[in-house]
């Protein structure tokens, strides 16, 4: 079995970054730049403030959310379909696809285009499926 850091392990890591660049969304889009008491974001209590936001912080935090949630049924679907043998070059593309849809399902979340968002989501999830069956035999 070649032992080389492949694009879908690239993928895991992208993936991985994915719930921070929620996090600077929700932060940016919420008051990074104003002081506590002007109702910008406050680090000594940060889940408290994101738990107050509305609008765009609280979509970008929600999706930060998500993205945590998906991230290890991804990492193990790519680890097993490594373990199994499945053929590289589907499994990297069908890595790819997930890390594009769900860059894509983030963006829509932050837009607050519920219906392509929950779409796209599932979207992701079939590729996720894909992913872990396609070393099956």
């Amino acid at each position: 079995m070649d032992q080389s850091f492949t694009l879908a392990y690239w993928c895991v890591l992208i993936a991985a970054l994915l719930p921070m660049v929620c996090a600077y969304i929700a932060k940016g889009g919420g008051g990074i730049g104003r002081t506590r008491e002007q109702g910008g974001f406050d680090n000594n209590d940060p889940r408290g403030w994101l738990l107050r936001q509305t609008g765009l912080p609280a979509r970008a935090n929600a999706a930060q959310a998500n993205s945590f949630e998906g991230l290890p049924f991804f990492i193990g679907a790519v680890i097993i379909a490594h373990q199994l043998g499945a053929a590289q070059h589907w499994l990297d593309l069908l890595a790819l696809a997930y890390v594009l849809l769900r860059a894509l399902y983030i963006a829509l979340y932050v837009a607050d285009r519920a219906t392509l968002r929950s779409l796209t989501w599932a979207a992701g999830m079939a590729v996720n499926v894909a992913i872990l069956f396609l070393g099956y035999r």
